[in-house]
C-alpha cells in the first residue's frame, strides 16, 4: 500500500523528485568533487533557480547548511555580541532563543498564547537589540504571522537586524525579503525533499554586522561562520564538503515550481487550506487549535481532537494516510496536516472525505 504522507516535515516527497533522483544517479552526482566544474554549475543553477522562485533581490546571498538548527546557532554566533529579542508562538520559535541563552547572549522572549501570535506590530524592542527573531509559521502550533505585520516590524526597527524562519511556509508565504535581513528553511518541508540541507539567505547587513565584531575580536571565527560561508559561496561551492545530492535536488524542484508558477502554487494552497480549516470547524470532534482567523497556518493546520488523537491517527494510516501528531505538550491531542506543494488538491480532498467518513 502507497502511503502519502501529510506529516509537517519530513513530509511527502515532491512528486518529480523519484525521477531527479534517478537522473542524478545516472550522471554521478553522489559522487562528484564539491571543488569540482561540475559541482560549482550545479549550485550556481540552484542559487539562480531560489533567487527567481523567492525573487530574491540584489545585495542578498544563498548559503547552504546542514539545518535550520545549525544556521539558529551560527547566525548567534556571527552576527550577535549581546542583545537578541525572540517572538516565541511555540517550540520552533522558543528554540532559537534557547540558542542565543546557551551562547550568553542578554536574550528576551516575547511569549504568546500557544495557538495564537504576539502582536510584532506593536512590540517595544530594547535598545540595543542587535538581532530580532521570528518564525513566519511555527509548524508546531499552526500559528502563522501575517506578511503585512512583518513589514511594519521592518519600518518601526530598520536599523536593527531581523532574522525570519520560513521553514514551514516558502514558497507558500509571499514574503518580501526585502523586509528582512536573513531568512532561513530547510527543504524536509515545503520544498519536500529528503532531509539534511538548510537553506541561509543573509543581506549585506548581516556580513557588515560580521565583520564589525571581528574588527573588535567579538566574532566566532569557525569553520562555518557566515564569513567563511560567503567567501566560498562567491565562487558558488559550500565552506565544507555539503550534502551535493540535496543541493542538485533542491535546483530541480525550485525550477519545478518555477516552471509551474508561485502564483499558482500559492492559489492551490489557499484552496486546500480552506478544506483543512472547513472541515476542522464542521468536525464534531475536531477543533482548530488557531482560533483568530488571521493567525492560521495556510501551510500546517493543526486540530484539537476530541478524547484525544490517537484513534484517528491509526485509522488514517491504516488507509496509508499519514498526518502529524501533536507538537511537545500536545502529543496526542492533536493532528497536524501538511498542506505542501507536492499535496495535491485531490489528495487533500481525499484526507478530508475519509476523516469524514471515519468513526473515532
Amino acid at each position: 500500500m502507497k502511503r502519502i504522507f501529510f506529516t509537517p516535515g519530513p513530509s511527502e516527497l515532491y512528486f518529480t523528485v523519484e525521477q531527479h533522483i534517478s537522473n542524478a544517479l545516472k550522471q554521478g552526482v553522489a559522487s562528484i568533487s564539491h571543488r569540482s566544474k561540475e559541482y560549482v554549475a550545479i549550485q550556481q543553477a540552484t542559487e539562480e533557480a531560489l533567487k527567481e522562485l523567492l525573487n530574491i533581490p540584489e545585495g542578498y546571498h544563498i548559503g547552504f547548511m546542514s539545518s535550520a538548527t545549525e544556521i539558529w546557532a551560527r547566525s548567534i554566533e556571527n552576527l550577535v555580541s549581546t542583545k537578541t529579542y525572540h517572538f516565541v508562538n511555540g517550540s520552533f520559535s522558543e528554540k532559537y532563543y534557547k540558542a542565543a541563552i546557551a551562547q550568553g547572549k542578554e536574550a528576551i522572549a516575547q511569549n504568546a498564547e500557544l495557538g495564537s501570535n504576539n502582536d510584532i506590530t506593536t512590540a517595544i524592542i530594547p535598545e540595543g537589540t542587535e538581532l530580532i527573531t521570528l518564525a513566519q509559521n511555527e509548524t508546531s502550533t499552526g500559528a502563522w504571522i501575517p506578511i503585512e505585520a512583518i513589514e511594519k516590524l521592518r519600518n518601526n526597527y530598520p536599523d536593527t537586524l531581523i532574522a525570519l524562519d520560513g521553514v514551514s511556509s516558502l514558497p507558500t508565504a509571499a514574503v518580501d525579503i526585502n523586509n528582512v535581513d536573513m531568512l532561513y528553511f530547510s527543504v524536509q518541508k515545503c520544498f519536500g525533499l529528503p532531509s539534511g540541507l538548510g537553506v541561509w539567505i543573509y543581506n549585506d547587513r548581516c556580513l557588515e554586522k560580521a565583520e564589525q565584531l571581528k574588527a573588535t575580536g567579538k566574532f566566532h571565527d569557525t569553520y562555518n561562520s557566515i564569513l567563511n560561508v560567503h567567501k566560498f559561496g562567491l565562487k558558488h561551492q559550500t565552506s565544507c564538503t555539503p550534502n551535493v545530492m540535496n543541493i542538485y535536488l533542491l535546483g530541480k524542484i525550485t525550477q519545478d515550481m518555477v516552471n509551474k508558477g508561485v502564483d499558482q502554487i500559492r492559489n492551490e494552497a489557499k484552496y486546500k487550506s480552506v478544506l483543512i480549516y472547513d472541515l476542522f470547524e464542521k468536525h464534531e470532534k475536531l477543533s482548530p487549535f488557531v482560533k483568530e482567523k488571521q493567525y492560521r497556518s495556510q501551510t500546517v493546520g493543526v486540530a484539537e481532537v476530541e478524547n484525544g488523537a490517537t484513534e484517528l491517527m491509526n485509522k488514517l494510516a491504516e488507509k496509508g494516510l499519514i498526518v502529524g501528531g501533536g507538537y511537545s505538550q500536545f502529543k496526542g491531542q492533536h493532528i497536524r496536516i501538511a498542506n505542501f506543494p507536492t499535496h495535491s488538491k485531490e489528495q487533500m480532498e481525499m484526507l478530508v472525505d475519509t476523516i469524514n467518513d471515519l468513526e473515532f
